[in-house]
């Protein structure tokens, strides 16, 4: 079966879309599909407003174009930025089916930057979303928000871990003193780094990864050892270094970091919040809105317990869960085939 993907995030950004895509990729390949991924790169790009490092298509008709020149048997357009609002038409205007993913909170992350009101975003965004087959987000907690503001068709598709690359192991990549407060993801200010950064914890923090906001939050809390990028394949040592993974932020619909962390063995302290409330379960971490609190308690988590909570999220089965959501480009297609 030939699969078209379309998404506007692809390497060398390093964040959850990227990474999930990827995996996606290869597993849907393992399985004998042929995925073909429709991304910007190797085209004219800008950066994005407020995030330059993020590059957006400034010719996506062409690019789609050239892509769907013959009718996929599935499309997926993961991604609401302009090469999904050009696939989205290429679509519609040739009567294709396609469904599509929830990855980011966009009006949540505009609001922190300019504050416009979350209304007027999720108006576009529901928009955009209102003719796909369905809306895959990554928990219930945010399908269920998504319902909230009518997103009728949202379902639940979840997010796996490599298991091969994160598990327990040496924990002798830092030498800092003990306990050891991890943050590992994008420096921006939707991330709610602030947090963590004025956490009164003993210790120390640590904070790994890159973004707009590094060089403030640097400045402006020397006492946080900042490490910058690491390559997504060197971070499981880092992340069974810490003894606690802190994850500040309140506005992400799932957080691929918290399920690697677990799968090293680190539990996890943070906010009783969408994301989390479905990924930490009882004994992988410590949800609160006192989140000192909740690093000190998981603490003293077991963590044997917190990696095998982790060990069910296989991203074969994730792929598995994505090729029974999809539906087929033109029905009348399918139903030729299985009549055959």
């Amino acid at each position: 079966m030939r699969i078209v993907i379309v998404t506007d995030a692809w390497h060398p950004q390093t964040n959850g879309v990227v990474f999930t895509w990827t995996y996606m990729q290869r597993e849907l390949g393992r399985l004998g599909h042929e995925v073909q991924i429709v991304h910007p790169n190797g085209h004219r790009t800008i950066g994005m407003p407020s995030y330059p490092e993020i590059r957006l298509s400034t010719e996506p008709g062409r690019i789609i174009r050239a892509a769907l020149t013959e009718v996929p048997d599935r499309l997926h357009i993961a991604t609401e930025g302009p090469l999904g609002l050009a696939a989205r038409r290429h679509a519609l205007a040739r009567g294709w089916q396609f469904t599509t993913s929830y990855h980011t909170k966009f009006p949540e992350y505009v609001h922190a930057r300019v504050r416009i009101p979350l209304a007027w975003t999720y108006t576009l965004m529901r928009r955009f979303h209102r003719p796909s087959r369905a809306v895959l987000a990554p928990t219930q907690a945010m399908v269920d928000e998504l319902r909230g503001w009518g997103f009728a068709q949202a379902q639940v598709w979840g997010r796996g871990v490599d298991q091969d690359l994160f598990q327990p192991g040496v924990r002798d990549a830092l030498d800092l003193p003990r306990p050891i407060f991890m943050n590992i993801g994008r420096v921006a200010v939707e991330k709610n780094l602030e947090a963590f950064c004025e956490l009164d914890l003993p210790g120390s923090k640590v904070v790994v990864g890159d973004g707009p906001a590094r060089a403030r939050l640097q400045r402006q809390y020397p006492q946080v050892h900042w490490l910058g990028m690491v390559d997504h394949a060197q971070l499981a040592p880092l992340y069974r270094a810490a003894d606690v993974f802190v994850f500040p932020s309140r506005t992400d619909t799932f957080g691929l970091v918290l399920l690697e962390a677990m799968a090293c063995g680190t539990p996890v302290a943070a906010y009783p919040v969408t994301g989390p409330i479905d990924v930490v379960p009882p004994r992988g971490g410590v949800l609160s809105e006192d989140l000192t609190a909740a690093c000190r308690a998981a603490l003293t988590l077991d963590r044997n317990e917190v990696a095998a909570l982790a060990r069910n999220a296989s991203w074969q089965q994730v792929a598995r869960d994505l090729l029974a959501q999809m539906q087929p480009t033109l029905p009348e297609r399918s139903a030729l085939r299985s009549a055959a």
